[in-house]
């Protein structure tokens, strides 16, 4: 397959067209999002939603990632990803698949009908996690774009997956929220160097390749702004795979914890890494377990509880 996204290549990052439209389903008034909303992320990359889960929904979400973080030695140890230099946990993966509050989370129409309407295909969970940034020692995420990642060393063809981060906690602007820049998606930003073996087990610690250079991080963030996503529990951000997207530490006392779920297209299952000589594990890209979620029936009501 040829490779319209090379990255990872030499020495010298470039900025390269985006080749597929943001927004795939067309509108229409029965759609999940409305006009406006369809038309921001179009613009954007990005949509804060609230008002999606009731009290009742968001406690036992709330209560699944505190079970989650409070019993690791329930969960596979390989998909547990420690702070760099500490014990204290800083992402779990594969929730939906060690977790029945999280399975239905990611399988509720509520949800997937959004992906399922902006993507215009059917979708399978390719990835999820629950990131957590505990009060005072949580470390930040790095500038990056996931889709950098999914494609080099996942093999994800093409721009046609989305993430979804359901706050657990209220994410402030103090304590460490995602920001992305907006508008950012629509070039894609390859990076220098090489991809080292097995870069997964230090990436997820610290991200330190894939990740544009300061300038071109510079000029992007002066020319589009840098926007904070930031809500109280139960709030969705919805974003593009190819958002240029991070967060600052968290020195606050107040922790920070979201589910997060990425869908991707069923037409857009991964092949061979495009950069990696070997392909990442299942439980950080899904690649023989793919469990497609297809259109639910029209005024199907999900519950969480």
């Amino acid at each position: 397959m040829p490779d319209h996204y090379p990255s990872r290549r030499g020495v010298a990052p470039a900025v390269l067209p985006r080749l597929e439209p943001v927004v795939r389903g067309r509108w229409r008034k029965d759609c999940p999002l409305t006009r406006e909303e369809t038309a921001r992320f179009e613009t954007d990359g990005y949509l804060i939603l609230d008002s999606i889960f009731d009290p009742a929904e968001i406690e036992a979400l709330q209560q699944a990632g505190t079970r989650l973080l409070s019993d690791p030695r329930a969960l596979d140890p390989e998909t547990i990803i420690s702070e760099p230099g500490s014990r204290e946990i800083r992402s779990i993966f594969m929730i939906h698949r060690q977790n029945e509050t999280m399975a239905r989370l990611a399988s509720d129409p509520r949800l997937t009908s959004i992906a399922q309407f902006l993507l215009d295909d059917d979708i399978y969970v390719h990835q999820s996690r629950l990131n957590y940034k505990p009060g005072f020692v949580g470390r930040e995420f790095y500038w990056h774009s996931d889709f950098e990642t999914w494609h080099v060393e996942d093999g994800m063809p093409e721009m046609r997956a989305l993430s979804m981060s359901i706050l657990l906690a209220p994410n402030s602007e103090t304590n460490g929220p995602l920001m992305i820049i907006p508008g950012s998606h629509q070039h894609y930003y390859a990076c220098a160097g090489e991809t080292p073996d097995e870069n997964y087990l230090s990436s997820l610690k610290k991200q330190e390749v894939g990740v544009p250079d300061m300038d071109t991080l510079a000029e992007l963030a002066t020319d589009r702004g840098i926007a904070a996503a930031t809500g109280t529990a139960g709030t969705v951000i919805v974003f593009d795979c190819n958002a240029m997207h991070g967060s600052n530490g968290n020195i606050t006392p107040f922790p920070r914890a979201n589910a997060f779920i990425v869908y991707n297209a069923a037409c857009n299952r991964l092949v061979a890494p495009f950069g990696a000589t070997t392909a990442r594990p299942e439980f950080i890209a899904t690649r023989k377990h793919v469990h497609l979620i297809r259109r639910p029936p029209p005024l199907e009501i999900a519950t969480i509880c």
